[in-house]
């Protein structure tokens, strides 16, 4: 059983959905990240997904987009990431951890070594940003080589051709996106991903994360009861670390999130 069907397994016997936190590797240096990693699984977070520094991350909005130049300007480079992803992964052995980055980083170190490194580092999953579904078979092949998760983003409004090949060439989980756009935390938070949810399932996708603008425990609340398996958030917890924020304070913004997973009766004790 993979990090990740165990992890589901445990949330749905609890009764709950699954919470995970995403953290630009090596912000804002590579030691303060460290202490930062550890404390999302402090937090309470079921996964992590992490981002390696790159210059031009398309997807990302101006939070995250910082955070990567503030790891850049503290000279980690993909070699520093990898380190620590393995450090993370000796501290942390049972977590799922996945690794959100965009083409140019796996393109300069080959797909295929890309995948063995990520998966020598322990890395469970890997999500390539700005891959179209119709470019994504080299990606799965090497990931399945590797022996790691290729996750692929969904929205509602992807042709069913292309979640058919999210369905075929995926595992481990499906990124949904929570609404068009970059990442970046959003107060206005509309949800109608029911339709996307059910031919995700009658296609045999992987379980259903919605991501992209959660930033508070009713969100994530509404994004389960919405029908996904899980939520994850990123700008939040980033925007911690940009303004100083210290270890516990992030795990205490995690513990927050995390309660939105929990059923209403357990989420008031």
């Amino acid at each position: 059983m993979t990090r990740y069907a165990a992890m589901f397994e445990r949330c749905v016997s609890r009764g709950e959905g699954a919470f995970g936190g995403f953290l630009m590797i090596g912000d804002p240096d590579a030691e303060r990240s460290e202490a930062l990693l550890d404390a999302l699984v402090e937090g309470g977070v079921d996964m992590v997904e992490l981002g390696i520094p790159f210059s031009d991350p398309v997807a990302d909005g101006p939070v995250v987009q910082a955070a990567g130049q503030r790891a850049l300007e503290a000279g980690v480079r993909t070699a520093d990431c990898l380190r620590i992803l393995a450090a993370f992964r000796r501290r942390h052995p049972a977590i799922p951890v996945g690794i959100l980055t965009y083409a140019n980083i796996v393109a300069a170190r080959g797909i295929e070594g890309f995948a063995r490194e990520l998966a020598d580092a322990g890395v469970d999953s890997l999500l390539v940003a700005d891959v179209p579904t119709l470019e994504a078979e080299p990606y799965a092949a090497a990931a399945r080589a590797a022996g790691i998760d290729l996750v692929m983003i969904a929205a509602p409004n992807t042709p069913r051709p292309a979640l058919t090949r999210i369905a075929h060439l995926s595992s481990g989980y499906t990124y949904c996106v929570a609404r068009p756009g970059v990442t970046g935390a959003r107060a206005d938070l509309v949800l109608d991903h029911q339709a996307l949810f059910a031919t995700l399932h009658e296609l045999g996708a992987p379980p259903p994360i919605v991501g992209f603008g959660i930033s508070s425990s009713e969100q994530v609340r509404q994004a389960i009861e919405s029908g996904a398996a899980g939520a994850v958030s990123g700008s939040a917890l980033v925007d911690v670390v940009g303004r100083g924020g210290c270890p516990a304070e992030l795990a205490a913004l995690v513990r927050k999130l995390k309660a939105g997973t929990l059923p209403a009766e357990a989420a008031l004790i």
